[in-house]
């Protein structure tokens, strides 16, 4: 049972409001006896005063009562925390008053005489929605901190990329990055370009988006007559991207013809506008993406081999969703925050059962799909997902989650201590490394 806190943040406990003794008296026992921490008062004005002191999770309060009642104290709760959840005692057969109460966005009412399983039943729900509150508010204030392409995630896969982002961003070696459609291909390069603080732009060209005849002229830039139509000179994406990072999205798709001309500049880090014989120096940096395997596709002769392994001096792949379910709930709460911006809607809580679900979808279309189902909840929109009860998973993928999140639980308290960690889950060291290749789990990202 946690105790009342006196250091300002919210506490698991709750105030107890009643200026019938004997009834405060009872409901505190009850209360005590279920493992819930809680502070009596016998009036609503001793509450108020301690309210700035230490922050319940939930409030109790009878409804009359002398002095404030228990509908003016939630009146000005909510002035002070919308979200904190009242729990108002009202008098057999007050229906008006419970109405009312509702309407004043109470939590819930229990209608005198209540039994103590009815008490505690509500206040451990209380409890549970507010602490659920409190997780989805410190996300957003986390994420609301994060830059305007931030990398969001707690799991080790993402955590690597990101400690790879880190140790790559300030060089000039450049990058392809491996990974489905929908990934996050474009947020990584744009945090490579972000954390590497050179002074050019972010420049971004689809080559699966321009037809062949358009492709040269818009990557290598052209001269003035260069060909039918070329009225005036135009500088190419790679000249433009000068001191910045030209990101080649869906790379795979560049024209055989072109490729060569790619792995020129690479090669030479100069280029050469159609029409002209001047080299001009290639300042930027060159990420490119995928989501197709350029080895076979090279073996296939689809993609010049020399231009892949050109390209795949250092690959940074990312992994798919449904191998990320620990960031499933981080990543809704930060699309659902920025679609309440957009639609000027108010973002709506995910509960336990919301994330279970979430967490069991594939993701075919990964993070963007992911992006797409939180704009359509924002919008109060069905959001296309079939519903899935726990009945519905398997006994061995929950078993497996649930040995997963115990392993990890062992390693956080551990600091990435594999034999501590071994030690405290009673099993043989040897073992414990095959399961942390299974579940993914990389044993450094705890010791940071």
């Amino acid at each position: 049972m946690k105790e009342p806190g006196r250091d300002g943040t919210a506490h698991n406990f709750v105030y107890l409001i009643d200026d019938d003794l004997a009834v405060l008296r009872a409901c505190e026992q009850t209360l005590k006896l279920a493992d819930i921490a809680v502070r009596t008062f016998r009036s609503a004005e001793q509450a108020l005063a301690a309210f700035d002191e230490a922050l319940p999770a939930a409030i109790i309060s009878d409804v009359r009562m002398a002095g404030m009642s228990g509908l003016e104290l939630l009146d000005e709760i909510q002035k002070r925390d919308r979200d904190l959840p009242v729990i108002l005692i009202t008098g057999h057969g007050d229906v008006t008053m419970a109405v009312q109460a509702m309407r004043a966005n109470a939590y819930d009412f229990i209608e005198k005489p209540f039994n103590s399983s009815r008490l505690v039943d509500v206040v451990r729900r209380a409890l549970e929605k507010r602490n659920l509150h409190l997780e989805n508010r410190s996300l957003r204030e986390r994420l609301d901190s994060l830059s305007e392409h931030p990398l969001i995630g707690q799991s080790e896969g993402i955590q690597r990329i990101i400690r790879m982002i880190d140790s790559l961003a300030a060089t000039d070696i450049d990058v392809l990055i491996l990974g489905e459609t929908g990934t996050g291909k474009e947020v990584v390069a744009q945090a490579l370009h972000a954390r590497s603080g050179r002074s050019g732009p972010f420049v971004a060209l689809n080559c699966g988006a321009l037809p062949e005849p358009v492709f040269e002229s818009e990557m290598f830039g052209h001269e003035t007559g260069a060909f039918t139509g070329a009225n005036k000179r135009r500088i190419g994406k790679i000249e433009y991207a000068a001191d910045g990072t030209l990101f080649l999205d869906e790379i795979e798709s560049m024209p055989l013809s072109l490729q060569v001309k790619l792995l020129r500049v690479l090669q030479e880090r100069c280029v050469e506008r159609l029409g002209s014989n001047i080299s001009v120096p290639v300042t930027c940096r060159i990420v490119a993406a995928t989501k197709s395997d350029l080895k076979r596709l090279s073996e296939r002769e689809a993609f010049r081999a020399d231009l892949y392994y050109r390209l795949n001096v250092v690959t940074i792949e990312l992994p798919p969703l449904r191998q990320r379910l620990d960031d499933i709930g981080m990543l809704m709460t930060y699309f659902l925050s920025k679609a309440g911006q957009r639609f000027n809607r108010e973002i709506p809580t995910l509960g336990e059962q919301e994330i279970f679900r979430l967490q069991h979808y594939d993701w075919p279309g990964n993070v963007r799909e992911l992006k797409a189902v939180a704009d359509r909840l924002c919008l109060s929109i069905d959001d296309g997902l079939a519903p899935i009860q726990a009945a519905s998973v398997s006994l061995g993928a929950r078993l497996e989650n649930y040995e997963r999140g115990l392993i990890r639980d062992a390693l956080q308290n551990a600091k990435g201590n594999v034999s501590e960690a071994a030690e405290a889950l009673h099993l043989p060291k040897k073992t414990l490394y095959d399961k942390l290749n299974r579940h993914g789990l990389d044993p450094d990202h705890f010791r940071e």
